[in-house]
C-alpha cells in the first residue's frame, strides 16, 4: 500500500553573505512563508545544516502546530550532480561546466544528491498522505524539480530558485510526479521578492 508525499521545498530566505545568518528581510520572509505553510498542515520539516536553513526552518516551525524542525544532510548546499562534457548539448558545454568548475570542491556532492532522491520523492508506504516541508539551497530545489520532469539530470543548473520561494512537487501512486507550483512568492509583498534571484532573471 501506498500513499502520496506532498512535499514542499523552499530555498532559505535571504542571508548576510558574511555571518550566513538571516538578514531582517530574511526573518520576515522566513515569517510569512511560515504563515503560507501553516495553511496545509504539514506533518514534518527538515532543513540542511547551514545556519541560514537552520534559523528560516525555525522560524516557519513557529508558525506550524506539532512539528519540530529535524536536520538533514541531504538538504544542505551543494552540487548535486556534476554532468560528463558529452552529456551536454554543445551549444551549453561550455558555459555550464564553467559554472560547475566554480563550486568548491567540498560543495560537490552526487552521493548526497542521490540519497536526497531516495529520501525525499515518490510516495510514501501506508494509507496516510504526507505532507513534509524542506528548507533547503537553490541546488536542490532545482535538483528535485529536474527530476521530477524526468528531465536530463544536468538540467539543474537551470532552475532558479528566489529566497523564501515555495515548490510543490506531488508524488502520488501510479502517477508522474507532478511539479504543482514553482518559486511561489504570493505569501511575500513585492519588496521581499526575488532576494537571491539573479538579476537577469527577475520578471
Amino acid at each position: 500500500m501506498a500513499a502520496t508525499r506532498r512535499l514542499y521545498l523552499a530555498r532559505h530566505a535571504q542571508a548576510d553573505p558574511d555571518t550566513g545568518d538571516l538578514t531582517d528581510t530574511g526573518r520576515r520572509q522566513a515569517d510569512l512563508l511560515g504563515a503560507r505553510l501553516s495553511e496545509f498542515a504539514p506533518h514534518t520539516l527538515r532543513h540542511g545544516p547551514l545556519p541560514r536553513a537552520a534559523q528560516t526552518a525555525h522560524l516557519v516551525a513557529s508558525r506550524l502546530e506539532d512539528v519540530t524542525p529535524v536536520e538533514l544532510p541531504e538538504a544542505g548546499d551543494y552540487a548535486p550532480y556534476l554532468p560528463e562534457r558529452h552529456e551536454l548539448p554543445a551549444t551549453h558545454a561550455d558555459g555550464v561546466l564553467d559554472f560547475l568548475h566554480r563550486v568548491p570542491p567540498d560543495e560537490r556532492s552526487p552521493d548526497l544528491g542521490r540519497r536526497a532522491l531516495e529520501l525525499l520523492t515518490g510516495p510514501v508506504e501506508g494509507r496516510t498522505e504526507l505532507r513534509e516541508v524542506v528548507i533547503t539551497h537553490a541546488y536542490l530545489v532545482g535538483w528535485l524539480v529536474t527530476a521530477a520532469l524526468d528531465a536530463p539530470p544536468w538540467r539543474w543548473v537551470s532552475v532558479g530558485a528566489a529566497n523564501a520561494g515555495l515548490t510543490v512537487i506531488r508524488y502520488a501512486p501510479h502517477y508522474p510526479a507532478s511539479v504543482v507550483t514553482l518559486n511561489e512568492l504570493t505569501h511575500l509583498p513585492d519588496e521581499l521578492r526575488w532576494t537571491g534571484f539573479p538579476p537577469h532573471l527577475r520578471p
